[in-house]
């Protein structure tokens, strides 16, 4: 078999994953909307310090939600669950590499992110009032950002001893890093002492990249650095799968 089709093997295998389990179709797609939904109104009956700036401020935050949380969880269950069931130990018997089947979970993840990405964009114009212009700047910084939390789902799998402990840890990873980076907290509101700590968040450079396109801008700085760190999240998480334990 060759490489293409041992990647379309193992994309067919996780899609069909994802899909049988209704709790992560139900946190990937709606637990984005319940958060638009309450954020929102919020924004919309003007309310002041966190939730005084423009609706449109806020759009990088709702897709840092998928971005974030989706790869995250899931690849880290999905490790830490192969692991205990030894499904590495029959892979390693295959040739199938630990790159071609972390690339292929990725696959997954990326559409996954994308289709409930269309929907938060979809709720965002039609509850929030918000001008979005979604240019080709932003898909690419949905899909390096999918990429960069996959390789950290993968090394939280790595270390976590069990399927909860992979979910647990991806959570008390994700959730400051969701507030304390540049996505719904704007940087004003936070201690001066604190503000540079942001820049050491990836999901700033992900907030950054996705809030330029969105106003209208291109390529810039941020995505160069998410593209990067991307890179190597993949590159350390397809290293330290448990191929061989």
């Amino acid at each position: 078999m060759t490489r293409a089709g041992r990647i379309a093997a193992s994309f067919r295998a996780a899609w069909l994953g994802f899909v049988r389990r209704r709790t992560a179709l139900f946190f990937t797609f709606f637990f984005p909307a319940i958060l638009i939904v309450v954020f929102g109104a919020l924004v919309g009956a003007g309310s002041a310090g966190l939730f005084s700036e423009p609706p449109v401020y806020y759009v990088p935050g709702y897709l840092a939600v998928v971005v974030l949380f989706t790869p995250l969880s899931r690849v880290s269950s999905e490790v830490a669950r192969h692991r205990a069931g030894k499904r590495f130990e029959k892979l390693a018997t295959t040739p199938l590499s630990p790159a071609e089947w972390l690339f292929a979970v990725t696959l997954v993840n990326a559409v996954l992110v994308g289709a409930a990405g269309v929907l938060v964009l979809a709720l965002v114009a039609g509850l929030t009032g918000a001008e979005v212009v979604v240019g080709p700047a932003l898909p690419l910084a949905v899909a390096f950002g999918s990429v960069l939390f996959c390789g950290a789902g993968a090394l939280i799998g790595r270390l976590a001893d069990s399927q909860d402990g992979a979910i647990a840890a991806s959570n008390g990873v994700g959730l400051p890093l969701l507030f304390l980076s540049e996505t719904f907290v704007p940087p004003d509101l936070l201690p001066a002492w604190f503000r540079p700590l942001m820049a050491l968040s990836p999901l700033t450079y992900f907030a950054r990249a996705a809030r330029t396109a969105l106003t209208g801008g291109g390529v810039d700085g941020s995505m160069a650095v998410l593209a990067v760190l991307a890179v190597v999240a993949f590159a350390a998480g397809a290293y330290a799968l448990p191929w061989r334990d």
